[in-house]
């Protein structure tokens, strides 16, 4: 297929090499030029707008917010204005439930078709097309894009035909993942208080009750304090955490937890942690029982 790709960030790049390497025509874009640069040595296209990646069968999107997406998709070099008929957006971007539902009737006003697939993995994963995709979409144009998804992933998940679906499953996932972030904080906090090695506690943990990878990744970031070079930075973290507490204004549904996860988040910036892993709200708790900072530097 002949594929734009917007957004070459950590998820976006390895993402789209991964289609140039299944034999798509890609072209790419991205504000920092730079960043196409392996893309480019690799066979792709390079484009000046995402209206120069607009111009084929498919244009993924996968960028850091809301703003960034509509300043893809609107005015004359935009998305909505170059897409031609019948050719599909997909959106990987992790966005509001709000956003892609605009989106998806933006584009049926364009006749053109929109489906959402963010991805659950850490760029590494991205790297050796690991994702796991979650997509929404119109049944028939989700079929005509499997052969992607299953170029930059293990598995995709299939959730009905409202695209916005897909967006309101992925923010539910990054909030439980906050959630573990948030719980195994504390309990690393309590035991390496208490003179507990924290890696001998971490195995004890993944090795029995708690054997999933999110335990292993982020428990491993967290004892050894390895927050640089982000994986998932944390602004991103806050962001996806503010967005699920919209989604539960939307449909009315209290998460206190969320609210509570949301001020670590902002303690960590405030603290100057931009730079840092999300996994670094693990030093909030460290901090509050009084084992130091080391919020705001690389371990």
């Amino acid at each position: 297929m002949r594929i734009g790709f917007v957004g070459l960030g950590n998820m976006g790049s390895a993402m789209a090499m991964n289609l140039l390497k299944a034999g798509h025509d890609v072209t790419a874009y991205n504000r920092s030029a730079e960043k196409a640069k392996p893309l480019l040595e690799r066979g792709a296209h390079v484009g000046t707008s995402p209206a120069e990646a607009s111009r084929g069968d498919v244009v993924f999107t996968m960028l850091a917010d809301d703003h960034a997406v509509e300043s893809a998709v609107y005015g004359e070099s935009g998305i909505l204005a170059n897409l031609r008929p019948g050719c599909v957006h997909i959106s990987s971007s992790t966005i509001s439930v709000a956003l892609a539902q605009k989106l998806a009737a933006e584009h049926e006003k364009h006749q053109q078709q929109f489906i959402s697939a963010p991805v659950f993995g850490r760029p590494e994963a991205a790297e050796a097309g690991k994702l796991f995709v979650v997509v929404a979409g119109p049944n028939d144009v989700v079929e005509r894009c499997l052969p992607l998804f299953e170029a930059i992933g293990q598995r995709t998940f299939r959730f009905g035909e409202q695209p916005s679906t897909a967006n309101l499953i992925k923010l539910s996932g990054n909030f439980l993942i906050a959630s573990v972030l948030e719980s195994l904080s504390e309990a690393m906090a309590l035991v390496g208080k208490a003179g507990i090695d924290q890696h001998q506690y971490l195995d004890f943990l993944t090795s029995t009750l708690f054997a999933a990878p999110v335990y292993k990744t982020y428990g491993g970031l967290i004892a050894d304090r390895k927050f640089q070079p982000a994986g998932f930075a944390a602004p991103l973290g806050l962001k996806d955490v503010r967005l699920t507490l919209a989604a539960g204004e939307q449909f009315r549904v209290p998460l206190p937890l969320a609210s509570l996860i949301r001020d670590r988040f902002l303690a960590l910036l405030a603290r100057g942690g931009d730079a840092l892993d999300w996994s670094a709200i693990s030093q909030i708790a460290a901090e509050d029982s009084g084992q130091g900072s080391t919020t705001g530097r690389a371990a």
